[in-house]
């Protein structure tokens, strides 16, 4: 039986360099660097003090005082993204089966600010006292649960967490489920708003994060002066459909999804593995189920977090996945200029991937300054390129040994 095609017909996105989709892309082809001093709390005395923030999001406007009041900022950034890849793909619920309609929304770490919030509350004046809409707002799964309601879309709705490769499951489950029959329209993607006192504390004492002061040389993936990520949020939504569901209603198509891959590597709770195994295996996965040789990928979108197993760990697996061709290809990171977005930085990246597919331009890795023989592939320094691609892949990997790879190929009707 052959495979049902897979079309991505929506984009919306949140991000620290851009409040919809398309500020973000022009943000990401002008090389624009979203990180910046910490603005949402008092970062005296702390390590860390740069962040990639959302700026000028302002969540009152978009859905009322009461109810953005009743959710947590990874919500309302998952909402937002969601209304706007519906719009995007001029989708109407009402002309399609709502059953036939799910979701799938990762977040890696949830309503992490209003966990914070609940907390400092309880011991001011008793546990008893805090807001009923605490649990609602704080547990993983709600912004899946969130643009399910407002979409109107009644199939499944998932929410897989799976740290910082959250993003690219949900959209590469949201394609096999579509390509294997069981939905005809998928909102998929990812969210996430950690820059929280907490959140950076945690990750700061992992010793995570960059902890300089200089926006320039703060997120540097493949540089040999990199010393950690920086926390970013936001999120990114792409409704994808099967390719005669979104003929009929002659939408307009970014790119197809073709192939998907997924691994774990069993190895530690936050290091990947050295050798790049487990990714080089999804990688290959994903070439595998799209139909797609390693010589045929122009480009990779790199999880490239501009930690140094990381980025070491992701060209050892891309040499192996891909052989000569590897130094051939061209492959950057876009956290260069968003922050590491956790959960949705999956989404975000598929998103990208898909335009450089639409647009025929690769994206740089800014600020890039000293090579580093480990990670000696064409990491597209600091200008990106005007580039006729036909087929780039997404990586995203996460802590506990996750990795994903997304193949997706240009649209040519």
């Amino acid at each position: 039986m052959s495979k049902r095609r897979v079309v991505i017909t929506g984009l919306g996105a949140v991000t620290p360099v851009g409040l919809d989709m398309p500020a973000t892309w022009q943000a990401i082809q002008a090389g624009v660097c979203g990180i910046a001093p910490i603005t949402r709390y008092d970062t005296t005395g702390r390590k860390v003090t740069l962040a990639a923030e959302v700026k000028g999001f302002d969540p009152e406007a978009r859905f009322g005082k009461l109810e953005a009041r009743h959710m947590d900022r990874f919500c309302q950034f998952a909402l937002a993204a969601s209304r706007e890849a519906l719009t995007d793909a001029r989708f109407d619920i009402s002309a399609a089966n709502p059953d036939r309609c799910g979701v799938a929304v990762s977040s890696g770490i949830g309503g992490f600010e209003t966990t914070e919030e609940a907390k400092e509350r309880g011991l001011a004046k008793g546990y008893d006292r805090v807001s009923p809409f605490m649990i609602p707002c704080i547990i993983g799964n709600m912004a899946a649960g969130r643009v399910a309601i407002d979409a109107g879309f009644r199939g499944m709705c998932t929410c897989p967490v799976t740290a910082c490769a959250g993003g690219g499951n949900a959209v590469g489950d949201a394609f096999h489920y579509i390509r294997d029959g069981y939905a005809e329209v998928m909102l998929c993607g990812g969210t996430e708003a950690s820059v929280t006192p907490l959140a950076i504390g945690g990750f700061t004492s992992m010793k995570a994060l960059h902890q300089g002061q200089d926006p320039a040389r703060a997120s540097i993936p493949f540089d040999a002066e990199r010393s950690g990520f920086v926390m970013g949020e936001g999120a990114a939504v792409l409704l994808l459909e099967e390719l005669e569901h979104a003929k009929v209603r002659g939408a307009k198509i970014y790119a197809e999804i073709v192939g998907y891959g997924a691994t774990c590597d069993a190895y530690h709770i936050t290091a990947p593995a050295p050798d790049g195994s487990g990714g080089a295996k999804a990688m290959t996965l994903a070439l595998r189920d799209g139909g797609v040789s390693p010589d045929q990928v122009d480009y990779i979108n790199a999880h490239g977090t501009s930690t140094s197993l990381n980025d070491a760990g992701e060209t050892a697996a891309v040499k192996t996945a891909f052989g000569a061709h590897a130094h051939r290809l061209m492959m950057s990171s876009t956290k260069s200029m968003t922050g590491h977005m956790l959960g949705a930085a999956g989404a975000v990246e598929a998103a990208i991937t898909a335009l450089a597919l639409h647009d025929g331009f690769v994206p740089a890795t800014i600020h890039y300054r000293v090579p580093d023989e480990t990670c000696d592939l064409d990491v597209v320094p600091n200008m990106g390129r005007r580039a006729d691609i036909a087929y780039a892949m997404s990586n995203s990997l996460g802590f506990g040994g996750h990795n994903v790879s997304l193949v997706l190929q240009k649209w040519e009707a």
